[in-house]
C-alpha cells in the first residue's frame, strides 16, 4: 500500500467534507487500503477501467487525496486518454493537485499493488458501501440539525429527512443493462397473469366504456381531470372513488381541498342511496321508507376502504407526506386530489404563479411513480373553452389553467364537457348529456365517451343505464317492514353494523 504519510495536507482552500469526526466523535467508516488498491489497479490494468467507471463515484473515496486521484483518472477516461501512472501524473500537475497527493512517489507505490486487479469486485463492494454509511450519517446528521430548527414544518421536515435517507441508499441499486429476451421473458409472463384477469388490470373507474379505453387506472400515472366550475369534475371524481372503494375493495384516499368532509360526505350519501339531494341536505324530510333505503343503502359505503384529507391549501411536501403514510399504512391503491390549483407549492415559488403550479404538477407525478400508484389531480380551466367562437366549446389541452407543465407531466388528460351546463346549448337532449373527453392518453387511445349526468344524485352513469333505478326501487327491507318510530329520528347506525358517517 502507498506511504500516506509523507502526503501534503490539502491546500486551505480545497473543498472539504464534511468532518464526520468532529461531528459524532467517531471515526467514520472508512477502508483507505482498499481505496488505494483499487487506484492502483486502475493504473496498471486498463481491463478494470471500465468496471469501476460504472461503479463508482468520487464519493466512494473518503481520502480527498484519492478522490483527486480518481477524478483525474475519470477525466482521462471521458476524454478517451490513456490511463496510466505518466498520464495521470500530468493531469494531476496540470490541476495542481500532484504535490497535494503526493507526488509521482505515492501514485509508482500504488501502481506496486500487483494483487489488487485480481479482486476488484470485492474492492469496489467495500467501497460502496463506506460511502452509504458516510451519506447515512451526512444524513442523519442533517435531519438531526434541522429539528432542532423550530421554524422548519414538521411535514416539510418528515418529506425531507425521507429523502435525504433514500438518496443515501439508492446509490446501492444497480439496474444493469437488459437483454431483448430476457425482457420479452417478462413481458409474456405478465401478458399470461392477465390472461386470468376478466376486467381491467388497473384500478377500475367503475365505467365500462371508460374501462375499455384505459384498462383501469394504471400504476404512476398522473390523471389530470379537468372543467370549468359546476361542470361535475368533484362529482365524476367522487364517482370514480366511490367505485373503486365500494364495488372493489380497493383503498381510496381523497384530498379535498375546496370542500369539507362532510360536504363530501353529504355528496357520496346522495350518490350511494339515490336519494334527491335536497333531502340529505335537510331541505326536505324523509319519508320513513326513505330511512330504511339509507341504513340499507350505507352499510356497505360506511364499509368502504375510502380516507379523506379536506385539510385546505395544503402544501406540496405535506401532502407527499400523507400520501407515502397512506400507501405504507392504508394500501392505499389511488389517490385522487380536488384540486390541483388550490395547492401550495414550494415556499420560494410563492408569487410565481407558473412555475408555482409546475412544481406542484412535477412532485404529483414524481408522487404517483415514486409510489407506484395512480393519483387523478382534478384542475380548472381557463375561459377559453367557453368564449372559444365558432364551435362547441369542447375543452383544449391549451385550456388548462396557469401551467403548460400540467400538459406535459400528465399521462392522461381527461376533459368533462356539458353543453347543457355551460349555458351553450338549448337542446332539451343535452339536459343530461355529458362527454369524458379523453385528450391526452401516454399509452392508450384518445377519443370522446358519451356519458349521462343526474345533478339531484350527484352521478354519472353510462348512456343506456337508467339514471333512476336506486331512488324509484325502495330496498326490500323497507318494503316488509313498518315505518320506523319518529321517522327515523332514533335511528343508530353504528347498532346496525355499519359505522358512523
Amino acid at each position: 500500500m502507498a506511504d500516506t504519510s509523507s502526503r501534503k495536507k490539502a491546500p486551505k482552500g480545497a473543498q472539504q467534507p464534511l468532518n464526520l469526526d468532529s461531528l459524532m466523535g467517531n471515526k467514520p467508516p472508512q477502508a483507505l487500503d482498499v481505496e488505494e488498491a483499487v487506484l492502483g489497479a486502475l493504473l496498471i490494468e486498463p481491463s478494470v477501467i471500465d468496471e469501476a467507471m460504472e461503479e463508482l463515484s468520487p464519493g466512494c473515496f473518503h481520502d480527498e487525496r484519492n478522490r483527486m486521484i480518481y477524478e483525474a483518472v475519470s477525466e482521462l477516461v471521458n476524454e478517451h486518454e490513456p490511463v496510466d501512472l505518466i498520464s495521470v501524473s500530468e493531469r494531476l500537475r496540470r490541476k495542481g493537485n500532484l504535490e497535494v497527493v503526493g507526488g509521482p512517489v505515492v501514485l509508482a507505490t500504488m501502481s506496486q499493488n500487483i494483487g489488487a486487479a485480481a479482486h476488484i469486485e470485492y474492492y469496489l463492494k467495500i467501497l460502496k458501501q463506506k460511502m452509504i454509511q458516510r451519506d447515512l450519517i451526512r444524513a442523519s446528521y442533517d435531519i438531526l440539525r434541522d429539528s432542532y430548527d423550530e421554524s422548519t414544518n414538521v411535514d416539510e421536515l418528515i418529506d425531507s429527512a425521507q429523502s435525504k435517507v433514500y438518496e443515501a441508499i439508492k446509490t446501492n441499486e444497480k439496474h444493469d443493462v437488459k437483454d431483448i429476451g430476457s425482457i420479452i421473458n417478462s413481458v409474456m409472463d405478465n401478458l399470461q397473469e392477465l390472461q386470468g384477469i376478466t376486467g381491467p388490470n388497473g384500478v377500475p373507474s367503475g365505467f365500462p366504456s371508460i374501462d375499455r379505453v384505459t384498462q383501469g387506472w394504471q400504476k404512476s400515472d398522473l390523471i389530470i381531470l379537468a372543467a370549468r366550475p359546476s361542470v361535475g369534475k368533484t362529482a365524476f371524481a367522487l364517482n370514480l372513488a366511490r367505485n373503486a372503494a365500494v364495488e372493489h375493495n380497493m383503498p381510496v384516499a381523497v384530498f379535498s381541498l375546496e370542500m369539507s368532509a362532510d360536504q363530501l360526505g353529504k355528496r357520496l350519501i346522495t350518490t350511494e342511496s339515490g336519494l334527491p339531494g335536497e333531502k340529505i341536505k335537510g331541505g326536505v324530510k324523509l319519508e320513513p321508507y326513505e330511512w330504511e333505503q339509507l341504513e340499507y343503502k350505507l352499510k356497505q359505503l360506511a364499509k368502504a376502504p375510502l380516507y379523506i384529507d379536506d385539510t385546505p391549501g395544503i402544501p406540496i411536501m405535506e401532502f407527499r407526506t400523507k400520501a407515502k403514510r397512506l400507501v405504507k399504512q392504508k394500501e392505499v391503491r389511488m389517490i385522487i386530489v380536488d384540486y390541483l390549483q388550490l395547492m401550495q407549492g414550494p415556499v420560494e415559488l410563492r408569487g410565481l404563479r407558473e412555475q408555482e403550479v409546475a412544481a406542484i404538477s412535477r412532485t404529483l407525478k414524481a408522487t404517483a411513480k415514486e409510489l407506484n400508484i395512480p393519483i387523478i389531480a382534478l384542475s380548472q380551466l381557463s375561459r377559453n373553452a367557453v368564449q372559444r367562437t365558432g364551435g362547441t366549446g369542447k375543452p383544449q389541452l391549451s385550456d388548462l389553467r396557469e401551467s403548460g407543465s400540467i400538459e406535459q407531466d400528465a399521462d392522461m388528460v381527461i376533459f368533462i364537457h356539458r353543453p347543457d351546463a355551460l349555458g351553450i346549448s338549448d337542446n332539451p337532449e343535452d339536459k343530461e348529456r355529458a362527454w369524458i373527453c379523453i385528450a391526452k392518453h401516454r399509452n392508450g387511445e384518445v377519443t370522446d365517451i358519451e356519458m349521462k349526468y343526474k345533478a339531484s344524485q350527484v352521478r354519472f352513469v353510462e348512456p343506456d343505464q337508467s339514471l333512476d333505478i336506486q331512488a324509484s326501487r325502495p330496498v326490500a327491507s323497507a318494503m316488509n317492514s313498518g315505518p320506523l318510530d319518529g321517522g327515523g329520528a332514533n335511528y343508530d347506525f353504528e347498532s346496525q353494523g355499519g359505522e358512523p358517517f
